[in-house]
Order: structure tokens, then sequence, then C-alpha cells
């Protein structure tokens, strides 16, 4: 095995010899696996739920989970880190829902929406009107976006846009304050036709640089000429519109390429953030100039500039990092017309010594006429604000990366008293997490805190402990800091609050699954336990009644705690079968505290929704699946890095599964298979690498050469030239000739993940069969970073059922 890294010349011949790999012609077609695994993929999904802002009605929308290839094949267009189809003017690759349909909170009944097409693809669900007595549905025809209003009065719907919905830069359309109009992007009447290409090129691509330090991640999509900046541009350009209920449209402003819009609480004006050029080839369209405004919302004339942001290429990687001037520029959801802002103290640079680093701002309209006032400066970088609604509260939010610390400040926004501090926290300690505030949306339909008791919050939690999560709500006196538990799951049941309705006797919405039972829907009176049905899903995928689920709690050879869920094939006993083969799917995950990497995480009793994406699918085929075995990474001090000892605690790690699972006599030791996906395949490929624990691997969408990501990775923030001995160590395609197992590499050739370019596996593919290794490289046209097309998930299935059956022999039958 090489021990140091290889010679520059060595090194930069085998990142730049390989040539893309093409699949035999005899095998280019798609697969079916058998039909029981074909009926999985194409189960029906469980629908999903919207509450109304007075907790009457709910929203359910049925997700259509696996399109037809047909729907990737079309065109799309793929410019500064954004996709979007613009024959639609739309998002692509788009989760679209279908059947929606009403359902009271009083009589548990589903009531239908007269008016609706048959068939509806429906590609965002815009929130309730503050009102409660409309809601918005977007549906994508062939040529563009409807927009339907649905009302209570009479449970029907109309649409009131045939279409010029522009949706490109995924801002969708927003009820004003009043409930009387909708805010939206429409596509310019006079845009005219898309810019042209030129088979002549008007001149060289320049790029330059000044000697100013500008990293960048290693980002998909990018522009890379002038005429994608114009195509850019041209679909980015789109006129900020008033649509009132019946369809009639009041344009807002000149058309401009509008990347965010916001009312303010009291309906007069728009917070609005408009991109402009130089656009980059080297970072994506969020680091772009933008100019953030305040317009009239009745005519949408330029009242106030908050900022003009130029092009952002230099930002630090190090994590903690952000730009200069303003930022995360909102209104204040309790008053009329206040804006929030926050600014930089350190000049963005977390790796800058700094006493403070961020400071909120706030500014009452009329905006250009006062200086903006200091509202809490942090030691820490901004994490985000909660507002209350009639009291002088507000939660703001820091945070750390080095030493992963996390604090909540109550502040009296009105008042101006000295902020008092709620919690200091590490993040990485699950079991300390008190949990997250719960909102609700106030007469203006902005989010603000739901009042608790006596001028209290409530909290809702995971309740992750040593026996797995136990979900929680909490009411915590603000004054005292003292919790009250009001409801907690216990077993068998994972319960898991939603919502806290208002009222007396307090009632919550809370969902409801154990290992046999399927997710549903529940409300729970708070004072006398009693429970009422809200939905009787059915179990969508029958196929594994039975089988068994436990976690497993142990630990590696250095101390650190580790955890996995052990899921068992129907009618297998460990006592009398056969060790079985056993499927390995984990993820690694970098700590700073080996006390935090040791926490469990998870719970016993979930249901598992088995779907094309679960490892439980193999449950089916008989063989054992040890699913989300602990891969934690953990610095050894507060000040080291965890990837220093990235390989040794991985394989120290996968060695203490593999024990437990093979001690218990319920896996065999000779067909053990490791998988996962993007860092989960760059993990198993690893694993291959630097242990010989394995039978063979399977890595979906994964990166194996880390120099190809130089400026930094998962949460790894040096660069190739600070730590060369990292980035080598890591890298299983410096160690492909240590890969004696066989190893299944599926990519999508369309992947937009930043560092898993579909190049990593064509070139870890051309490392395993130039070293003479046993490689399949199976190459998902159209697809991404996931996986969605009906054909690209069966076949995947296909090739995963063949590979298991060679490399680790057939699962347990119960014969």
């Amino acid at each position: 095995m090489t021990t140091g890294p290889l010679p520059l010349f060595t090194l930069m011949a085998v990142l730049t010899a390989s040539s893309p790999v093409r699949a035999l012609p005899t095998e280019a077609v798609y697969r079916t696996p058998s039909q029981d695994l074909v009926d999985i993929v194409d189960a029906p999904m469980t629908p999903w739920l919207i509450l109304n802002p007075y907790n009457e009605w709910i929203l359910l929308l049925t997700p259509m989970s696996n399109p037809p290839i047909e729907e990737l094949a079309e065109r799309e267009l793929k410019l500064a880190g954004m996709r979007f189809r613009p024959a639609t003017d739309g998002p692509s690759r788009s989760w679209f829902c279908l059947d929606p349909g009403l359902l009271s909170m009083l009589s548990g009944q589903r009531q239908s929406i007269e008016g609706l097409p048959d068939e509806m693809l429906l590609t965002s669900v815009v929130p309730w009107s503050p009102d409660g007595e409309h809601l918005l549905l977007i549906n994508t025809v062939e040529d563009g976006n409807e927009l339907w209003l649905v009302s209570l009065s009479c449970f029907g719907a109309e649409r009131i846009l045939e279409g010029g919905l522009s949706l490109v830069a995924e801002e969708y359309p927003v009820f004003m304050p009043g409930s009387e109009s909708i805010l939206c992007c429409l596509v310019p009447e006079d845009r005219g036709f898309e810019p042209e290409s030129s088979a002549v090129p008007a001149g060289p691509m320049i790029l330059e640089t000044s000697g100013a330090t500008a990293p960048a991640r290693t980002y998909a999509d990018l522009l890379e000429n002038e005429h994608d900046a114009a195509l850019f541009e041209h679909y980015m350009t789109t006129q900020l519109a008033r649509v009132g209920l019946e369809g009639e449209i009041t344009p807002l402003g000149e058309p401009c390429m509008v990347w965010s819009f916001d009312p303010s609480p009291d309906g007069r004006f728009i917070l609005v953030e408009v991109l402009h050029r130089p656009f980059s080839y080297t970072v994506p369209v969020w680091r772009f100039p933008t100019s953030t405004e305040v317009w009239s919302a009745e005519d949408g004339e330029h009242l106030y500039t908050v900022a003009d942001l130029p092009l952002r290429e230099e930002i630090p990687i190090t994590y903690g990092s952000t730009h200069t001037g303003p930022r995360s520029v909102h209104w204040r959801s309790d008053e009329p017309a206040t804006l929030c802002w926050v600014e930089a103290l350190d000049g963005g640079d977390a790796a800058a010594d700094a006493s403070m680093r961020d400071r909120v701002f706030v500014l009452a309209h009329p905006f250009g006429d006062s200086t903006p006032d200091t509202l809490a400066t942090l030691e820490y970088r901004f994490g985000g604000i909660h507002w209350s609604d009639g009291e002088d509260l507000a939660i703001v939010t820091e945070w750390w990366w080095p030493n992963r610390i996390s604090r909540e400040w109550r502040l009296w926004p009105d008042t101006g008293r000295e902020p008092a501090l709620l919690l200091e926290r590490s993040w990485e300690d699950r079991y300390s997490d008190p949990g997250r505030p719960v909102t609700t949306e106030n007469a203006s339909g902005k989010t603000v805190l739901l009042p608790g008791p006596e001028g209290g919050m409530y909290l809702i939690g995971q309740g992750a402990s040593p026996e797995g999560n136990r979900p929680f709500l909490d009411v915590r006196d603000l004054e005292t800091m003292e919790t009250t538990r009001l409801f907690q799951s216990q077993a068998p049941w994972y319960e898991q609050p939603m919502w806290l309705l208002p009222g007396e006797p307090p009632r919550l919405l809370l969902s409801r699954e154990s290992v046999e039972q399927p997710r549903n829907y529940y409300v729970l009176d708070l004072d006398d336990g009693a429970m009422d049905t809200l939905t009787r899903f059915p179990n969508p995928t029958p196929q594994l009644a039975g089988y068994t689920k436990e976690l497993l709690t142990y630990e590696r050879e250095d101390g650190v705690g580790l955890s996995a869920r052990l899921l068992l094939p129907p009618g297998y006993d460990p006592e009398t079968d056969d060790p079985l083969p056993m499927l390995f799917w984990a993820y690694p995950q970098e700590y700073q505290s080996r006390d935090a990497a040791g926490q469990v995480s998870g719970s016993p009793y979930t249901f598992d929704r088995l779907g094309w994406w679960s490892p439980l699918v193999w449950l089916t085929k008989g063989y054992g699946v040890l699913y989300g075995p602990s891969m934690p990474i953990v610095a050894e001090d507060e000040e080291g890095h965890p990837n220093d000892l990235f390989v040794e605690q991985l394989v120290m790690s996968a060695q203490a599964a593999v024990d437990l699972v093979v001690g218990r006599g319920v896996a065999d030791p000779e067909r053990l298979v490791v998988a996962g996906h993007s860092y989960g395949a760059f993990m198993a490929a690893n694993l291959l690498a630097h242990s010989d624990l394995f039978a063979a691997g399977i890595a979906q969408t994964g990166a194996y050469n880390r120099t190809l990501t130089p400026f930094g990775f998962q949460s790894e923030d040096r660069t190739l030239w600070e730590a060369p001995e990292v980035y080598f160590a890591m890298s299983p395609f410096m160690h492909a000739d240590s890969i004696d197992e066989p190893i299944l590499l599926v990519h999508g050739e369309a992947d937009d993940n930043a560092g898993t370019r579909p190049m990593q596996s064509e070139r870890m593919f051309e490392a395993l069969k130039g070293l003479g290794g046993t490689a399949r490289l199976v190459m998902l046209p159209l697809e991404s970073h996931g996986y969605r097309a009906r054909e690209s998930i069966l076949h995947l299935l296909w090739e995963t059922q063949n590979w298991l059956a060679e490399h680790a022999g057939s699962g347990w039958s119960g014969d």
C-alpha cells in the first residue's frame, strides 16, 4: 500500500489521464427487478398535511414520487447553480403533488374541492391566506404555471391565472396582509424569444485574478460564457405584480431580476431583493450582486435601499464566514413596517480575531428619515430571530462552529432592556436539546411565537436519550427558566407533536406510529388524555409485516459509544436459523466531542416507510440490515480537526459494528456488504480500501478523489494546500490499489451536488479497471444527486439485487 504522497507528475497523470466511461451497447437498456420490488416502488405515498391558521381545516396532498424518465428528458437549463424548465418558467425536478382535498379538524371527515381539473400536477402549495379562508394551488401544465384559488366558503376552486406565473427563482406567490390579493412574479408580456447562441464565438472567455483570496467550493451548473449569462438574465427577469382574488393584475415597478419579495405586515410596502450584473463564472447566483429595496405595495415605486451588495467571490471558506454589509434582511413580524438585518463586525471572516462577530439592527418607517437602532450585538454568528406578537419579546440565536456552541438570548425590542441569556449549549449534545420554539401566524400572516401561559413560550423537541428519541412538548417560564413538560412520547409508540391548538382545554395535533402501525394523525386533549383520530392511512407496503427491529448500543475500541438499528426479515429466528448475509448502510459524521459522538439517535419505535430509497427493501429478499451504524469521526481535542484520523476511526467504528452482529450470530462474516449514498458512498469505498471486513460494496453518487474538491468538503474547511496529507489519506481513489473487493458504483449523469461531479465515479472506475479490480459502473441518464425517474429507480434496484446475489449470496428464504 502507498503510504506517502504521490510525486506531483504521477498525481497529475492519474488526475487527467482518464477518459469518460461508456457502457457497452448491449447493456444500455433499463432493467426491472423482481415484481415485489416493483410493487414497493409503485406504492402510493402518504399524504402531506397543511393546517390553516384557525386550526379548522387541513389541506391533504399526495406526493407523486417517481415520475417517468420522459419528464427528466424535457429541456432543462442549468445556469448559475440553478436548474429550471424554460418551457414552464418553473423549477425542474420538482416534487409534484396530486389529489388535493380538505380534512375537517372537527369531524375528521374529508371534503372534496369542487371545480378542479381531473388531473393536476401541483408544483407548490402557497400557505393559507391570513384569514384562513383561501389557499392557492399552482398547477404546472405543458407551457406554464396556472394559479388556482380555493375558497372555504364554497369548497370550490377557480383558476385566476391561466399562465404566465414565473417560478424560475423559486419565489412562490404569497397572500398580502388583508387576504384580498396575492403577490407574485409574472413573465413580462414583452419578453420575446430567448437569446440565440452563435456557432461563431465573439471572442475568448477571460477570467482574471488580482491577488485577492477568492476560494470557492466545487459548485455545479455555473455560468460558462456570455450566452449563458444572457439566458440567465432573460429568464430571471420578471414582473412583480399584485393579483386580486378575481384575477385582476396590477404590475409593480419595472421588470427586473427579482430574487425574493416579502410584503410588510401592514401591507403598505414590499421588501424586494433584485439581482444585477456583473455575474460570475466561479460562484453561483446566491453570491451575485443584489440590491435589497423597499417598494410601495401600491405601484412598486422605489422608496429605500437597504443594501446594494457587490459580487461576493471572496468569502473565506472557513465555516462561519459570511459577506460584509446587511444580510438576513426581513420585516419585524410584530410591527407594521420595521426592517431588521444583521451585519458582520469581523469583516465576515470567521478566522479573524474579534470580540464580537455580528450586530442586529432595526429601522422603522419612515426608513430614510432616521438611523438604524442596534437591537443586539453578538459574540458569535447570528443564527435567527423569533418575534412575538403583542409582547415585548424576541428570541435571538447565535452560534459558533469551532466550539459547536449555540446560545439563545431574550430581547426586549421595545423597551431596550439588556439581553438575558436563556440557553448556552453544544448543538452536538442531542440529549440537552431543549427543543424549538412553537410558532404560529398572526393576523398579517407573519410567523410569531405562540404565546405560552403568563408570557412563557412553548417548545417542541426530539427528546433524544440513551433509549432513543422521545419527542416532547414543554412550556418554559421566561422569568424563572423553569420548564413544565406537557407531553412526551411513550413506548411502544413514537408520537411527534405537530401543532399546539389554542383554546380551552388545550389540544395537541400529533403524529403517532409504531413498528407495526404507519404514521397517522390525532388530536390529544392535554387535560384528560382523550385522543381523537384524524386520519387512517393504511400501510402502503405491507410486504414487511412481522420484521423485527432492535436499537443496539455498543462501543468501539477507543471507548466511543455507538448505536445502530438491527433489522431482521420476517420469520427469521436468530436462535435456530443460520447467520444472514447483511447490508451495512451508514453515513459518517464529524464531532468535536467524544461524549456527543456516543449519543444515541433515532428511535426503536418508528414505523419504517418501505421505499426504494431505504435499505430496508432488502429485508424482503432475506438479507439482514444494519441501518445507520454510528460512524463518528471525533477530534482528538478541542483544537483538533476530526478528519486528521478519519480512516482510523472509520475502520474502528465498522469493526465494532461487524463484531457486534457477528458475535450475536445474526450476520455471516463472509457475506457482509457495505453501502451508502454521497458521503456514505465515500465511506464505503474507504472501508473497502482500508479493511477486509466486507465482501463487497455499493457506492451511490459519491466523491472519491478529494484533490478534485481542493477548497474543502463536507465539514472540512482546510484547503488541499493546508492539509495535503489529509486530502490524500481520505481519498479512496489514492488507495484504489488496495480495494480488492468488488464495488458497484452508481452515479447520476446530471449530478448537481457540490463536490460529487459524475467524473468522480468515472475516474474511480477507470482506476480500478486499470489496477485489475472488480467494479461495475452505472451512470443513470438525466439523474441528479438524488434519483427521481421510475425507470432509474427500478434499474438501480435491479443492479443492487444482482450485486447482492452475486457477492453476498442468496438471502434467507425461511425454508
